[in-house]
């Protein structure tokens, strides 16, 4: 390794619209009544009155483009953005009832329960002519469009990986690790990497990175029928395999179950956590904070999963959330109206630092030089009539994947010793094979 450097520049590389249901414009038809005289009435086909947009985020963020959509459709008396500040928690108890909002984020539901709860958008065939990530998709029709897509790798304080004389992304996980310990061994107060173990969400982050072992664009479907996902060389063995290393080498944090992402994103910052699996996405959430706290967040970076395919990184690329339509509402004209706006002609994906979710969308400046070194791997939709096979073995073995218990539960045994990772994969396998049985 070369000395650590004075700038914090950030680490080389190793290498050996939606087709949209058209509104129509018409104009509003003068009606005689039996006085003669005239009376406007309103026509439903166009964007009018008020709908409510159901998010996880600050209100705040949607001002500028509701202001926008607001001035473009007159008729519309409001967009009104509801924020659930539990969201996973709170929409579930919504949708128990008709009233979940006219808008919202689609999680929490099967793809056969899509056309349960949202309104049909199109014809997937058509959409994703236009549209990127359309994974709310059942027996060929789409229920909901991204509202911005993120790359999957991980966000790092370029000062501290330059000042321990670092300056180049790791290729294989054995020079992450090893990089992790030069981390330790320069900075002792420094935590190498954060795994954010106590919101349990933000382990579900490394599902993310599923697909880049092998690059197998049907990875999510040929999971739900193997007996072995974490053996055999397969993705899931290689990717939590390393989070059981990083773990069980102390270059976590030290009480993984104290620390939360408020306070992890804002040590990121401070240079008290040098590293952190998350999507893209926190480039500009957790950045903003950052600044907030009166640090810099250009001392942020963002780094590829250390793995190469003939000397080429890769990314996996999503959708961040996916908006729907209630299928109970009694405003779908604008509803409609409101979600083409955002995906089609906003600026929305663009300033949260996202990727388009339309395929001749612009690459956000901030992903730029990420992007400019690492190739794009998409995973592939199951089968038709398969789209929930995954799902129903991932419930049925007791291992959810994305609710982040069972790598708690990896990361408890790595940390304590209780279980060498044969043994726990051996355990995940066995559990995983029972579903996969149960399923057929």
């Amino acid at each position: 390794m070369s000395s650590p450097r004075t700038s914090a520049a950030p680490l080389r590389r190793r290498t050996a619209p939606v087709a949209a249901v058209a509104v129509a414009t018409t104009l509003l038809a003068a009606c005689a009544g039996q006085t003669g005289g005239a009376e406007a009435e309103q026509d439903l086909d166009v964007p009018h009155g008020t709908i409510t947009h159901l998010t996880h985020l600050e209100p705040a963020r949607f001002e500028a483009y509701v202001q926008a959509f607001e001035e473009k459709y007159p008729e519309v008396d409001e967009v009104r953005i509801e924020r659930l500040t539990d969201y996973g928690t709170e929409i579930k108890t919504r949708m128990s009832t008709e009233d979940y909002g006219d808008v919202l984020n689609v999680q929490g539901v099967s793809p056969d329960q899509l056309p349960d709860f949202f309104e049909p958008l199109g014809d997937y065939d058509e959409l994703s002519q236009d549209y990127r990530w359309l994974t709310k998709t059942y027996e060929g029709t789409t229920y909901a469009i991204p509202d911005l897509g993120n790359a999957w790798g991980f966000l790092y304080n370029k000062q501290v990986w330059a000042d321990a004389g670092i300056e180049d992304w790791p290729t294989t996980t054995d020079e992450f690790l090893a990089d992790l310990q030069t981390i330790k061994d320069s900075a002792p107060d420094v935590t190498p990497l954060v795994t954010n173990y106590k919101d349990g969400w933000m382990l579900s982050q490394w599902e993310g990175y599923r697909g880049l072992v092998s690059l197998n664009p049907d990875i999510v479907y040929d999971m739900s029928t193997w007996d072995d996902p974490w053996g055999s060389g397969h993705d899931d063995e290689i990717v939590d395999g390393l989070l059981y290393d990083l773990a069980a080498e102390g270059l976590i944090e030290a009480d993984p179950t104290t620390a939360t992402y408020d306070e992890t994103k804002i040590k990121i910052g401070s240079g008290e956590i040098a590293t952190m699996p998350v999507a893209s996405w926190a480039i500009t959430r957790a950045g903003g904070d950052i600044e907030k706290a009166g640090l810099d967040p250009s001392v942020l970076g963002y780094m590829p999963f250390p793995i190469q395919h003939d000397g080429e990184f890769w990314t996996t690329t999503g959708p961040d959330i996916s908006l729907g339509i209630n299928v109970h509402s009694e405003n779908k004209v604008t509803a409609r109206a409101w979600l083409d706006f955002l995906a089609d002609e906003s600026t929305y994906s663009a300033d949260m630092g996202g990727l388009s979710p339309r395929k001749d969308g612009p690459e956000p400046e901030i992903l730029a030089d990420f992007l400019a070194d690492v190739q794009i791997f998409e995973p592939a939709l199951p089968p038709a009539g398969e789209e929930s096979r995954f799902n129903e073995v991932s419930t049925t073995s007791g291992i959810i994947t994305t609710d982040g218990r069972y790598r708690q539960e990896l990361i408890d045994a790595a940390r304590t010793g209780s279980k060498t990772k044969e043994q726990a994969f051996a355990e995940l396998n066995e559990a995983w094979a029972k579903g996969v049985a149960s399923v057929g």
